[in-house]
Protein backbone atom coordinates (compact mmCIF):
# COMPACT_ATOMS: atom_id res chain seq x y z
CA UNK A 1 0.00 0.00 0.00
CA UNK A 2 2.77 2.09 0.84
CA UNK A 3 3.88 1.93 -2.97
CA UNK A 4 0.62 2.69 -4.63
CA UNK A 5 0.52 5.92 -2.99
CA UNK A 6 4.00 7.45 -3.20
CA UNK A 7 3.01 7.70 -6.61
CA UNK A 8 -0.05 9.19 -6.39
CA UNK A 9 1.18 11.84 -4.17
CA UNK A 10 3.78 12.84 -6.52
CA UNK A 11 1.13 14.19 -9.44
CA UNK A 12 2.70 12.45 -12.26
CA UNK A 13 1.42 8.61 -11.65
CA UNK A 14 -1.15 7.49 -14.29
CA UNK A 15 -3.86 8.47 -12.60
CA UNK A 16 -3.14 12.04 -12.18
CA UNK A 17 -5.24 12.87 -15.48
CA UNK A 18 -3.27 15.78 -16.58
CA UNK A 19 -0.86 15.75 -18.53
CA UNK A 20 1.45 18.93 -17.66
CA UNK A 21 3.92 18.52 -20.27
CA UNK A 22 1.01 19.24 -22.85
CA UNK A 23 -0.53 22.03 -20.47
CA UNK A 24 3.01 23.71 -20.21
CA UNK A 25 3.79 24.02 -24.28
CA UNK A 26 -0.42 25.41 -24.79
CA UNK A 27 0.38 27.90 -21.63
CA UNK A 28 3.65 28.79 -24.08
CA UNK A 29 1.51 28.77 -27.12
CA UNK A 30 -1.06 31.59 -25.68
CA UNK A 31 1.63 33.68 -24.44
CA UNK A 32 3.09 33.63 -27.77
CA UNK A 33 -0.21 34.59 -29.62
CA UNK A 34 -0.84 37.28 -26.88
CA UNK A 35 2.71 38.89 -27.22
CA UNK A 36 1.90 38.71 -31.19
CA UNK A 37 -1.63 40.35 -31.15
CA UNK A 38 0.36 43.16 -28.32
CA UNK A 39 3.03 43.59 -30.92
CA UNK A 40 0.76 43.98 -34.08
CA UNK A 41 -1.95 45.95 -32.43
CA UNK A 42 -1.55 50.06 -32.70
CA UNK A 43 -0.87 51.71 -29.97
CA UNK A 44 -4.01 53.90 -28.60
CA UNK A 45 -3.32 57.42 -28.83
CA UNK A 46 -3.08 59.96 -25.97
CA UNK A 47 -5.72 62.16 -25.70
CA UNK A 48 -5.08 65.54 -27.42
CA UNK A 49 -3.97 67.52 -24.41
CA UNK A 50 -6.69 70.68 -24.23
CA UNK A 51 -6.99 73.31 -21.31
CA UNK A 52 -10.35 73.75 -20.15
CA UNK A 53 -11.70 75.80 -17.86
CA UNK A 54 -14.10 75.00 -15.02
CA UNK A 55 -17.07 76.86 -15.34
CA UNK A 56 -17.93 79.16 -12.25
CA UNK A 57 -20.96 78.08 -10.38
CA UNK A 58 -23.82 80.35 -10.61
CA UNK A 59 -24.34 83.16 -8.59
CA UNK A 60 -26.13 82.24 -5.61
CA UNK A 61 -29.17 84.80 -4.89
CA UNK A 62 -32.04 85.06 -2.25
CA UNK A 63 -34.27 85.51 -5.11
CA UNK A 64 -34.98 82.73 -7.40
CA UNK A 65 -37.12 84.53 -9.99
CA UNK A 66 -34.54 86.84 -11.40
CA UNK A 67 -32.37 85.28 -13.00
CA UNK A 68 -28.87 87.45 -13.87
CA UNK A 69 -26.80 86.75 -17.43
CA UNK A 70 -24.11 84.95 -17.05
CA UNK A 71 -20.86 86.73 -17.98
CA UNK A 72 -18.91 85.45 -20.99
CA UNK A 73 -17.04 83.21 -21.53
CA UNK A 74 -13.19 84.16 -20.98
CA UNK A 75 -10.83 84.71 -24.00
CA UNK A 76 -8.21 81.88 -25.07
CA UNK A 77 -4.70 83.19 -23.45
CA UNK A 78 -2.94 81.31 -25.82
CA UNK A 79 -1.00 83.21 -28.73
CA UNK A 80 -1.69 82.57 -32.48
CA UNK A 81 0.56 79.69 -33.95
CA UNK A 82 3.66 81.86 -35.42
CA UNK A 83 5.27 81.03 -38.82
CA UNK A 84 9.07 80.22 -37.63
CA UNK A 85 11.73 80.39 -40.18
CA UNK A 86 13.25 77.52 -40.84
CA UNK A 87 17.10 77.51 -39.24
CA UNK A 88 20.12 77.61 -42.05
CA UNK A 89 21.89 74.08 -41.26
CA UNK A 90 25.56 75.08 -40.35
CA UNK A 91 28.03 74.74 -42.89
CA UNK A 92 29.86 71.29 -43.44
CA UNK A 93 33.65 71.50 -43.70
CA UNK A 94 35.92 68.92 -44.95
CA UNK A 95 37.45 66.41 -43.06
CA UNK A 96 40.50 67.63 -41.50
CA UNK A 97 39.67 71.32 -41.55
CA UNK A 98 38.45 71.70 -37.81
CA UNK A 99 41.65 69.98 -36.45
CA UNK A 100 44.22 71.44 -38.93
CA UNK A 101 42.87 75.00 -37.47
CA UNK A 102 42.63 74.13 -33.92
CA UNK A 103 46.25 73.03 -34.41
CA UNK A 104 47.34 76.40 -35.68
CA UNK A 105 45.42 78.29 -33.27
CA UNK A 106 47.52 76.28 -30.47
CA UNK A 107 50.62 77.41 -32.53
CA UNK A 108 49.83 81.27 -32.10
CA UNK A 109 48.93 80.71 -28.69
CA UNK A 110 51.68 78.35 -27.33
CA UNK A 111 54.57 79.45 -29.50
CA UNK A 112 55.80 82.24 -27.37
CA UNK A 113 58.95 84.93 -28.36
CA UNK A 114 62.00 82.76 -27.60
CA UNK A 115 63.14 80.12 -30.03
CA UNK A 116 62.83 77.07 -28.60
CA UNK A 117 59.37 78.04 -27.17
CA UNK A 118 59.10 78.44 -31.15
CA UNK A 119 60.91 75.45 -32.25
CA UNK A 120 58.67 73.39 -29.80
CA UNK A 121 55.00 74.80 -30.58
CA UNK A 122 56.29 74.32 -34.24
CA UNK A 123 57.39 70.44 -34.07
CA UNK A 124 54.32 70.18 -31.81
CA UNK A 125 51.54 72.05 -34.66
CA UNK A 126 53.50 69.59 -37.24
CA UNK A 127 52.49 66.36 -35.28
CA UNK A 128 48.95 68.13 -35.00
CA UNK A 129 48.43 68.66 -38.95
CA UNK A 130 50.11 65.56 -39.86
CA UNK A 131 47.29 63.82 -37.93
CA UNK A 132 44.27 66.37 -39.14
CA UNK A 133 45.90 65.31 -42.83
CA UNK A 134 44.81 61.86 -42.02
CA UNK A 135 41.15 62.49 -42.80
CA UNK A 136 41.27 64.99 -44.81
CA UNK A 137 41.21 64.72 -48.83
CA UNK A 138 41.48 66.81 -51.88
CA UNK A 139 42.70 70.07 -51.71
CA UNK A 140 42.58 70.45 -48.01
CA UNK A 141 44.34 67.39 -47.26
CA UNK A 142 47.25 68.41 -49.54
CA UNK A 143 47.00 72.04 -48.34
CA UNK A 144 47.08 70.53 -44.74
CA UNK A 145 50.26 68.27 -45.80
CA UNK A 146 52.01 71.04 -47.00
CA UNK A 147 51.49 73.63 -43.83
CA UNK A 148 52.78 70.23 -41.45
CA UNK A 149 55.88 70.20 -43.81
CA UNK A 150 56.44 74.05 -43.34
CA UNK A 151 56.21 73.52 -39.79
CA UNK A 152 58.57 70.88 -39.02
CA UNK A 153 61.04 73.22 -41.33
CA UNK A 154 60.58 75.74 -39.30
CA UNK A 155 61.18 74.03 -36.21
CA UNK A 156 64.00 72.47 -38.30
CA UNK A 157 65.61 76.36 -39.11
CA UNK A 158 64.51 77.41 -35.00
CA UNK A 159 66.84 74.66 -33.62
CA UNK A 160 69.83 74.87 -35.89
CA UNK A 161 68.88 71.59 -37.90
CA UNK A 162 69.07 73.42 -41.06
CA UNK A 163 70.38 76.83 -42.21
CA UNK A 164 68.25 79.41 -43.31
CA UNK A 165 66.19 82.01 -42.53
CA UNK A 166 63.05 81.06 -40.95
CA UNK A 167 61.15 84.10 -41.68
CA UNK A 168 61.38 82.81 -45.24
CA UNK A 169 59.00 79.66 -44.14
CA UNK A 170 56.99 81.96 -42.01
CA UNK A 171 55.94 83.71 -45.06
CA UNK A 172 55.18 80.42 -46.57
CA UNK A 173 53.07 79.25 -43.85
CA UNK A 174 51.08 82.95 -43.78
CA UNK A 175 50.97 82.46 -47.51
CA UNK A 176 49.50 79.06 -47.30
CA UNK A 177 47.24 79.63 -43.95
CA UNK A 178 45.33 81.98 -46.39
CA UNK A 179 44.30 79.60 -48.45
CA UNK A 180 43.62 77.08 -45.82
CA UNK A 181 40.94 79.24 -44.42
CA UNK A 182 39.74 80.03 -47.93
CA UNK A 183 39.25 76.19 -48.56
CA UNK A 184 37.86 75.42 -45.72
CA UNK A 185 35.62 78.70 -45.52
CA UNK A 186 36.91 80.31 -42.42
CA UNK A 187 36.33 83.85 -41.93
Amino acid sequence: MTGSGSARAGGGGAGSGLNWTAVSALAGSIAAVVALFAYLMPPTPAPPSTVVSSPSPPPSSPDRGTTQPSPPPEPSTSPPPTRTRPTPLPEVRSAGCDEAAAALTAYRRDAGTSSSGQAAAAQQTYRDLMGAALDAEGAVGAKIRRLASEFQELGFRLTGMTGGDPNQVIADINTDVTEFNRLCAFG
